[in-house]
């Protein structure tokens, strides 16, 4: 059964608590990461908004995320900083382990791509999207650093999905998803989460990143505008999280910016409309 996602009920099902965060629910908008990012002047603490439909929803480098009532779990969550812009750069992969570590809890083990997918089994079953902001709330205040980070996890399959995007979609379907349980999991996570990042950067996530690495070892290509911008055997991360890459030149480290990772010699299958496969 597929009940509908309830405010209330979310954050009943909070087990450890999570003070000052607030959480809605809509039926649906065009973008949960847009409707936060315009409501970011107006926020004391943080608010996590999930949608049950999303008709412009995005992926990194503005590619479409779809999703059909029901199928996935699409949220996002806006958070104030302390620490400078230029510290969250590893915040990605930090989230990335968080949402890995809940959801092998709840039994379904994933990998992780860098820097923002989530993979099951080898093929996409969701991603990140995290847009960071400056707000200035008046011209006596300093600027306040604020994170909007995007999640779209597929919960169902969906064939017409899959025909969309022309690839293999990985889904949590094995057996009923109580998405309100999951997503109350989620942000309990994160509300733990993301005041230790705020401290101490990505260091704490690190290890535990490596271990889920999808593509250690492996051959991979790195595009930019659907060009290949490096090729080489996937390593690990540096402190700040870019990734190591050995490449003919030498060992480099590749900044994410809008550039995508891709496994050389096979599909990757993903949810989201490219012009790239990454």
């Amino acid at each position: 059964m597929n009940f509908p996602l309830h405010a209330d009920r979310i954050t009943n099902l909070i087990s450890a608590p999570a003070p000052g965060l607030d959480i809605e629910v809509v039926a649906s908008t065009g973008s949960t990461n847009a409707d936060l990012r315009a409501r970011l002047g107006s926020l004391s603490r943080p608010l996590l908004l999930a949608a049950e439909v999303q008709s412009a929803g995005r992926g990194r480098a503005g590619r479409s995320w779809l999703a059909a009532p029901g199928d996935s779990l699409c949220f996002s969550l806006a958070w104030r900083f302390t620490a400078t812009m230029a510290k969250l750069a590893g915040l990605p992969l930090a989230v990335g382990v968080v949402l890995a570590d809940t959801l092998a809890a709840a039994g379904w083990p994933v990998r992780l791509k860098w820097p923002n997918d989530l993979l099951k089994d080898g093929v996409k079953l969701g991603g990140i999207l995290i847009e960071t902001a400056s707000v200035r709330r008046d011209a006596n205040q300093a600027a306040e650093v604020w994170a909007v980070i995007g999640v779209g996890i597929n919960v169902r399959r969906n064939p017409a999905l899959a025909a969309a995007v022309g690839s293999e979609i990985a889904a949590l379907d094995s057996a009923p998803v109580d998405r309100n349980a999951l997503l109350a999991s989620i942000a309990a996570a994160l509300a733990a989460a993301l005041p230790q990042f705020d401290a101490l950067g990505l260091a704490p996530f690190a290890a535990r990143w490596e271990a889920l690495h999808a593509h250690a070892g492996l051959p991979v290509m790195i595009l930019e505008g659907g060009q290949i911008r490096e090729q080489g055997i996937a390593h690990g991360i540096d402190a700040s999280g870019c990734l190591m890459l050995d490449t003919a030149a030498g060992r480099i480290a590749v900044s994410a910016g809008d550039v995508s990772l891709r496994s050389v010699g096979r599909s990757s299958g993903f949810g989201e409309v490219s012009h790239a496969a990454d």
